[in-house]
């Protein structure tokens, strides 16, 4: 007599299982990237410690003026939202994502269960952490050493920041696959910041600006951080009006769909150019 066995067929992992072990997975390579972070105190300090100061330094001097009350404070809080997203996340994920790709770190990564996806986001986790810091930071200064701003739609704050924050991050991916080392990361990322950032708004007030060039300036990649910072923290749109809660919603239509397009470039962008390993 045979007996025949049978084997019990494999089970597939339900979706709620997939999303579990996928935030596991990035919860894990957030915290070995967060490790080397933490072990850089001087860094870390410094990064923390740039906003409050910056505050105080600006009250110090007068801010904007006598006059300038609330306005001080939002604008202030604008620009130090918007540094700390185009350098800590942009520059310095640019940076670290060559870093880990010459040291062969990422390829490492890609022989485990990590999806790539995974692998981005758990290695962006320690710049995204101290940007968000960085804007809470700069939002107890501002209130402290100056006139608080009327934070007329937050909503709005949390999209520049977080909306900003994920192009930012594609944006350095794709980046990343263009600079050969990290030396030349410091020239690869020149175009993205020497060519946007004088287009983004952050000279001069609101509504100063006109014609072709601030038309131009509307689509640029980091203008709708700025245009959703300054509605969101003051309700001031980008003729320099100040608008009403719900009127904030309408003005933030056109900066909105600019970062959500920006974001898909970002992405087609890094899905083309990124590259995993050391090139030969």
């Amino acid at each position: 007599m045979t007996t025949t066995t049978t084997t019990p067929a494999r089970r597939r992992p339900s979706a709620a299982g997939s999303r579990g072990s996928s935030a596991r997975r990035i919860a894990a390579l957030a915290r070995a990237e967060l490790q080397l972070l933490v072990r850089n105190r001087t860094a870390l300090f410094n990064a923390l410690a740039l906003p409050p100061l910056t505050v105080a330094l600006f009250s110090a001097v007068g801010g904007l003026g006598e006059g300038a009350g609330e306005a001080s404070g939002t604008v202030l809080l604008n620009l130090l939202v918007f540094m700390s997203l185009a350098f800590v996340v942009y520059y310095n994920l640019t940076v670290a994502y060559v870093a880990r790709r010459e040291e062969l770190v990422l390829k490492r990564y890609l022989v485990g269960e990590s999806t790539r996806a995974e692998i981005l986001t758990g290695a962006a986790v320690p710049a995204l952490a101290v940007a968000l810091a960085q804007a809470v930071l700069g939002i107890v200064a501002v209130s402290v050493f100056l006139e608080p701003p009327a934070f007329v739609n937050p909503v709005l704050m949390v999209v520049a920041v977080l909306g900003g924050a994920t192009m930012l991050t594609l944006l350095a991916a794709a980046t990343s696959g263009l600079s050969r080392t990290v030396e030349s990361a410091q020239l690869t990322t020149l175009p993205l910041l020497v060519v946007a950032i004088p287009f983004a708004g952050l000279f001069g007030w609101p509504g100063a600006g006109s014609g072709v060039l601030d038309t131009i300036g509307t689509f640029t990649p980091l203008r709708p951080i700025t245009d959703l910072m300054l509605l969101g923290a003051g309700g001031i749109d980008r003729d320099g009006q100040v608008l009403t809660f719900t009127e904030t919603f309408g003005a933030a239509a056109l900066p909105v769909a600019v970062l959500v397009a920006w974001t898909v470039v970002g992405a087609l962008a890094a899905r083309r150019w990124m590259r995993w390993e050391p090139r030969r």
